[in-house]
């Protein structure tokens, strides 16, 4: 199926330029001091909330 109407450069860098990526926000870790992103383990030292919940020889890796 073939479009009606063709649409201009700039309707279409208009619609574009809304859907760039976002930086996530990071916050140092208050243990190791590592930036981490908010509300998630700290992968380096395995820390959340203040209490150990990954050990330490399994936070520098990743679960796949």
């Amino acid at each position: 199926m073939s479009r009606s109407r063709r649409h201009s450069h700039m309707r279409v860098a208009r619609r574009r330029a809304l859907q760039k990526v976002a930086i996530p926000h990071l916050v140092p870790c208050p243990k190791c001091k590592t930036p981490k992103l908010p509300h998630h383990v700290c992968p380096t030292c395995g820390t959340y909330a203040g209490r150990q919940v990954v050990p330490v020889e399994e936070a520098g890796r990743r679960a796949s």
